[in-house]
């Protein structure tokens, strides 16, 4: 099996080698928990790499991403153009945004040849139908339609509040190949807060299910492979 390596110092460890190749994975996490970062590492490791990457912004504006990624010393606009498609979708224009996702976005990512792929965030996306079965419908066919594509997908998703290991619609963690939980973790009785990752899934390979804490440093996420969690 063909491995995907993260960027993520120690979470290739965890994976066994990386995301296998094809998977679509599920980033879940709170606020501040690092979903974008990690999604940004992914794709700052594949165009290290020379590949093709794709990202998909619905929550922040495309400068915003860029910004973000300096502020880790990842400079996007040299690839732009060439190996780096940076989009922005306005979630606000419900119907020309599920226009471009379900008839446009499957026939860009194959003339764009992009390898790795990322939508942050996809709760936005699943916000715009009216109910479980039509989101659920979506879901799977966006999941599909990046398997066919030949691209190694990263959907981040806001988690529940009271489980961290659910998304708030509870759907993508099904459609999806994997999914990896971010994760604020405090300790009983004490005031101390930890930033802790599982691979809560990842379909047809061994992979660590412990929690691992992490960091967000910067140069980006960190797992602490050789830590425990407090």
């Amino acid at each position: 099996m063909e491995f995907v390596r993260t960027g993520v110092e120690g979470l290739n460890e965890m994976l066994g080698g990386g995301i296998p190749k094809g998977h679509v994975v599920a980033v879940l996490g709170g606020f501040g928990t690092g979903k974008t970062t990690l999604a940004l590492q992914f794709v700052k490791e594949g165009l290290k790499n020379g590949e093709k990457c794709i990202f998909i912004t619905l929550e922040e504006s495309d400068d915003s991403i860029r910004k973000n990624a300096e502020s880790f010393g990842w400079d996007l606009s040299k690839y732009e153009g060439e190996n780096l498609s940076l989009i922005k979708l306005e979630p606000a224009d419900v119907k020309s945004t599920l226009t471009k996702v379900r008839s446009e976005l499957p026939s860009y990512v194959k003339k764009f040849g992009a390898e790795r792929v990322v939508i942050d965030s996809v709760s936005l996306l699943s916000m715009m139908f009216p109910n479980e079965a039509e989101r659920r419908t979506h879901l799977f066919d966006l999941c599909q339609v990046m398997r066919n594509a030949g691209s190694t997908t990263i959907l981040t998703a806001e988690a529940k509040d009271d489980n961290p290991k659910s998304s708030r619609d509870g759907l993508v963690e099904y459609v999806s190949d994997g999914v990896i939980s971010l994760q604020f973790q405090q300790t009983k009785g004490s005031s101390d807060v930890q930033l802790v990752i599982q691979i809560v899934k990842m379909r047809r390979t061994a992979h660590s299910r412990r929690m691992k804490p992490y960091s967000i440093t910067g140069d980006g996420i960190v797992v602490h492979t050789e830590a425990e969690v407090f």
